[in-house]
């Protein structure tokens, strides 16, 4: 027996949404690190530049596995123009790397940041948090919204002394990956180490991410009883 795709009297149709909303904890934390120099000689610039991020860099690669990616994004090194005077007269140099962490480890997270910050002419942007791509929160997120969706028609077919009959169509309307969200607007920290003590860890309570879905279903009912 064929499935009518059009409503008749004898094979009418319910179409309802399914939604699901979830809260769950952040798999992800991704911070941004830029660390500067600043000085009258280009050639000394360069290499203070060079071995600070070397620095944050091999701060950050001890962390082993905690540390899922690491990549150098943005570099720039400028002359700095002399405020008086005609030409072309430098006063000075300023440079900068930007570096990108994401981490998996919440508690390693939180020393990590704190001793980076703690480096010279470093600056730490973030945490922002997030789902993997392939979180089980997706999936969990489209079974909820099936579900739903049968509950619903269900309801409006037994407030008809219907029953459902067949599923015409199933269709993932809309979905919300857990993107990557700031921290209170992400916070920044940037001081310069003057003591040989290692700060204490900041206390970071990760942000819990909202995972939606929504899916639209068509179904044929058994003709209701009016």
């Amino acid at each position: 027996m064929t499935t009518p795709h059009h409503p008749t009297p004898d094979t009418p149709h319910v179409t309802v949404r399914g939604e699901a909303h979830l809260d769950v904890e952040p798999e992800l934390a991704r911070i941004g690190v830029t660390v500067r120099a600043r000085g009258t000689d280009r050639s000394d610039v360069l290499a203070a530049l060079t071995a600070r991020n070397a620095e944050a860099i091999t701060l950050l690669t001890s962390y082993g596995e905690a540390v899922t990616a690491l990549e150098t994004g943005a570099l720039s090194v400028t002359p700095e123009p002399a405020r008086h005077g005609r030409g072309e007269r430098v006063r000075g140099y300023q440079g900068w790397v930007h570096l990108t962490a994401e981490l998996t480890d919440v508690t390693a997270l939180g020393e990590l940041v704190t001793r980076l910050a703690d480096l010279e002419w470093t600056r730490v942007d973030g945490p922002w948090w997030s789902l993997r791509p392939d979180s089980p929160a997706h999936a969990q997120a489209r079974r909820q919204a099936v579900r739903e969706a049968v509950r619903r028609a269900r309801e409006y077919a037994e407030a008809l002394d219907s029953s459902l009959v067949a599923l015409l169509e199933l269709s993932d309307t809309g979905l919300g990956p857990g993107l990557p969200t700031p921290m209170g607007g992400g916070m920044r920290m940037a001081f310069a180490a003057e003591t040989a003590e290692t700060p204490a860890p900041l206390d970071l309570e990760p942000q819990r991410q909202t995972v939606t879905a929504e899916v639209t279903a068509r179904f044929v009912m058994s003709p209701p009883a009016l």
